[in-house]
């Protein structure tokens, strides 16, 4: 079956990958995620919607190990069926600082500076049974022109 995004106006995906939409205030400069209509921090209305930068750094995180209250929580809620999550602050350079899923849970793989890339993955279905996607920060593998194949 195909898939479908958790919500409309958060990601899309590009050549280069997926990319979550942001807005940006002309006047004031400021970012926002998701996208909003007017700026959050001047009030104003000249906004644009903008594609954020898919890397950026983890600024903190936790784990989730249980199952969160539902809604607005969507996916496997029996504490049979749960799976735990981790959950970070990433820094996107130059733009904002947002709270994401990540895709690592293990404390041993994670850390605060280190470098995560954004990804999509499935968190449910619909009644369609296609996969609901949402997106999630993964640990960057490589980083850079210097990285190679082993």
């Amino acid at each position: 079956m195909g898939a479908v995004a958790i919500a409309e106006r958060l990601f899309t995906t590009t050549a280069a990958g997926p990319r979550l939409i942001g807005s940006h205030c002309r006047a004031c400069e400021a970012w926002a995620f998701p996208a909003q209509d007017s700026c959050p921090t001047c009030t104003g209305t000249d906004v644009s919607d903008d594609l954020l930068e898919p890397r950026g750094t983890l600024w903190t995180w936790t784990t989730q190990g249980f199952p969160p209250v539902s809604p607005p929580f969507v996916g496997p809620g029996s504490k049979e069926s749960f799976v735990p999550f981790g959950i970070g602050w990433v820094a996107l350079p130059g733009q904002l600082m947002i709270e994401a899923r990540l895709t690592e849970s293990d404390p041993a793989n994670l850390a605060i500076g280190m470098p995560v890339e954004l990804v999509l993955e499935p968190i449910t279905t619909d009644d369609a049974g296609q996969d609901v996607l949402t997106f999630a920060f993964q640990p960057t593998v490589h980083e850079g022109p210097e990285a190679v194949d082993a």
